[in-house]
């Protein structure tokens, strides 16, 4: 197994988080990135970028950290408890996108590498990351345009990865208190190793470099679509499902803040303006209950 080039990965995810800044800044067209450069008392640190009050962006963050420690917190360890003891590294790029428009979905991104290593042992290593949509009202055009985008990103590395991959995605961003998947998934992959750091770093780039060709698309032709304050306010009532899961189930927030890292950057992902509605139900024939009938279901896009 080649030995991981950590240098290479955090320069391949710098440009990433440039790339997609310009791009989102570029769709945008009003808004800048903002950026907030951290230390982390344990070790390491990042470049937080939040926009917001945009044209199109109601808030969005990409999100570049490099941290590392002499010890793993437990989020880590409790389900690879071979690793405690080891110091570690963790790299990654990790984004949320908040549109105004709630013709334009949200959307979810990070790909990262972690290594534990300890003296005289071979360093323990992987990759993860992927991404996937949120909509508040669908598309099924947008919806097969995202799963080709990442079909495509995945297509390399042989037939049965976007398969694979697109499946942990349904399972892994699925609210089992609410019994409904958080959007209409996309790619989800980690602990990714079994092909060497070479090939599973290619796959990792090609995930990172597929993202914008999958969202800003999406935007382009949703951003301008004429929408009323009883759709904002669904859109607003569905980005609670958002923090639900964020809060609850995301193995990056738990990791996040029990490795000590940087609490508003954690945190960034959250929607601005959320809403709940005591047992709310959506009126039958309608935009609302149409995407839970047609898009709030695991189904084959393409």
């Amino acid at each position: 197994m080649t030995q991981p080039d950590i240098q290479a990965v955090k320069n391949y995810l710098l440009n990433l988080q440039d790339n997609i800044c310009r791009a989102l800044e570029q769709e945008d067209g009003e808004a800048k990135f903002q950026q907030d450069e951290w230390q982390r008392e344990g070790g390491g640190g990042g470049r937080t970028r939040v926009i917001s009050n945009g044209a199109v962006i109601e808030k969005g963050g990409v999100n570049f950290s490099h941290v590392f420690g002499a010890g793993l917190p437990a989020s880590a360890t409790a389900a690879r408890p071979e690793l405690a003891g080891r110091s570690f590294q963790a790299l990654g790029v990790s984004l949320v996108i908040h549109p105004h428009n709630p013709f334009v979905p949200t959307s979810h991104a990070n790909v990262r590498f972690f290594m534990a290593e300890k003296p005289g042992a071979d360093p323990v290593w992987w990759f993860g990351g992927g991404y996937d949509l949120t909509p508040y009202y669908g598309f099924e055009e947008d919806c097969k345009h995202w799963h080709q985008t990442a079909k495509e990103a995945c297509e390399p590395f042989g037939n049965d990865v976007y398969p694979h991959y697109k499946k942990w995605c349904d399972d892994y961003f699925f609210l089992k208190h609410r019994n409904e998947p958080r959007g209409v998934g996309g790619l989800f992959f980690d602990d990714l190793n079994e092909w060497g750091f070479a090939k599973s770093f290619q796959f990792m780039q090609s995930i990172g470099d597929s993202y914008i060709k999958a969202y800003q698309p999406i935007v382009k032709k949703r951003k301008n679509e004429a929408y009323n304050e009883q759709q904002k306010a669904f859109q607003e009532y569905r980005r609670g499902r958002y923090v639900e899961f964020n809060l609850v189930y995301d193995r990056g927030t738990l990791f996040g803040l029990q490795s000590g890292g940087r609490t508003e950057s954690i945190l960034m992902s959250l929607p601005p303006k959320v809403r709940w509605e005591y047992n709310w139900q959506p009126q039958q024939g309608s935009l609302e209950a149409e995407l839970y009938e047609k898009f709030l279901i695991h189904k084959e896009w393409i």
